[in-house]
């Protein structure tokens, strides 16, 4: 059953930051939190997936998606290599064209999704 409220650290693990980072995004408006009767941050799950950018593609039939936060980001000519690591914990690496990385404004941090279909590997933000 999914949860409709994460605890600071459960959304800050599943975000891939630190509590602290959350905490500071909280302060600065970029995450909405409520207080339970303790005081202690709750996170709405769909904050979380809003953050993350969770989001399907109208007509994509790829059935392995595999969410996670990108790590790393290297342009090299035409080509862009671009790790995620994924939520189960697994690290995956893709390599896409940098036009496409640049379009997605990939960045290490941010939520993205990787599609798996056939042999090749899209990237989602």
């Amino acid at each position: 059953m999914a949860k409709d409220f994460y605890s600071a650290s459960e959304a800050a693990k599943t975000l891939g930051i630190s509590v602290d980072t959350l905490r500071r995004w909280d302060r600065d408006g970029r995450i909405r939190t409520e207080r339970d009767s303790g005081n202690r941050r709750l996170v709405p799950a769909a904050e979380i997936a809003r953050l993350r950018g969770d989001r399907r593609e109208a007509g994509l039939s790829a059935r392995n998606r595999f969410a996670g936060t990108v790590t790393g980001v290297e342009l090299d000519g035409l080509m862009a290599r671009v790790e995620l690591v994924v939520d189960d914990p697994v690290r995956l690496v893709a390599v896409i064209t940098r036009e496409a990385a640049e379009e997605l404004e990939l960045r290490p941090g941010m939520a993205a999704t990787a599609i798996v279909k056939a042999t090749s590997v899209m990237v989602q933000q």
